[in-house]
């Protein structure tokens, strides 16, 4: 009896093993960060606030001051 291979199954099966192993590392590339002038990246945004907390009650004095007068 002779054995029959199923070709077309078979470069199926090859092809969707090969796509997972390139969807991985495609992946796990990552970019390479060198020399970041964190200074600089904060000037291009701006200050970000300290702490909520004071962000908040500087807020409520403001309104409380505002409705006073």
């Amino acid at each position: 009896m002779g054995v029959t291979r199923l070709k077309r199954k078979d470069r199926k099966n090859k092809a969707r093993a090969n796509n997972k192993v390139a969807r991985i590392k495609q992946l796990l590339i990552t970019p390479v960060i060198k020399n970041v002038d964190m200074d600089e990246l904060r000037a291009q945004f701006g200050e970000a606030p300290k702490n909520k907390k004071e962000n908040t009650e500087t807020a409520t004095e403001q309104k409380e001051e505002t409705s006073a007068e």
